[in-house]
């Protein structure tokens, strides 16, 4: 079975390169190593070498070249306005503090369809919307991007960085006195 190895952006996938494709849910589109089959047949074993969060119109490029592109699933999802963007930060603050899943789509919210969350909502005086989309939530903070990384064991000094001369624990800000 042919392996998927890397992810292309959904801009850099032309029509011409995509041998089939996989429709996936939020859910499915968040995977490191799974068997696959897109809806054309082809077959393959998708083998990252982290989890990633595939977007909709990405590409997972086989060892053999073909490409296979990801579509997101539409999903019943419930949209969320506000009456304004204090509001819709208030709603948003809400949302988060319970660990949920939400997508941030053109001054609205989206959340998957969940009737105490809802009744929450409006509640907290937001209009809400049931719809079939496609989700795509955020990632969170914990999940970075290859290129990022934390200080925490990451190979080097911190005399390699700008910060070198720091004489304060990462997250605190100098204040210009010392505390003895």
């Amino acid at each position: 079975m042919p392996r998927a190895i890397a992810v292309l952006p959904a801009g850099d996938v032309a029509d011409g390169m995509v041998v089939d494709r996989v429709v996936l849910d939020a859910d499915d589109r968040h995977r490191r190593r799974v068997a696959m089959t897109g809806e054309g047949g082809t077959a393959f074993l998708l083998d990252l070498p982290r989890a990633v969060a595939l977007r909709d119109g990405d590409g997972l490029r086989l060892e053999d070249g073909r490409i296979v592109r990801v579509v997101a699933r539409p999903e019943p999802l419930v949209e969320i306005t506000a009456e304004s963007p204090d509001g819709l930060a208030r709603l948003a603050w809400h949302i988060g503090n319970r660990h949920t899943a939400m997508q941030v789509a053109g001054g609205r919210l989206r959340i998957r369809r969940d009737h105490v969350l809802e009744a929450m909502l409006r509640g907290l005086g937001a209009t809400l919307a049931a719809i079939e989309a496609p989700f795509d939530p955020e990632a969170g903070a914990y999940d970075h991007a290859p290129s990022e990384h934390a200080h925490a064991a990451h190979g080097h000094r911190h005399a390699d960085h700008h910060h070198a001369d720091d004489d304060h624990p990462h997250g605190q800000p100098r204040h210009g006195h010392p505390h003895d």
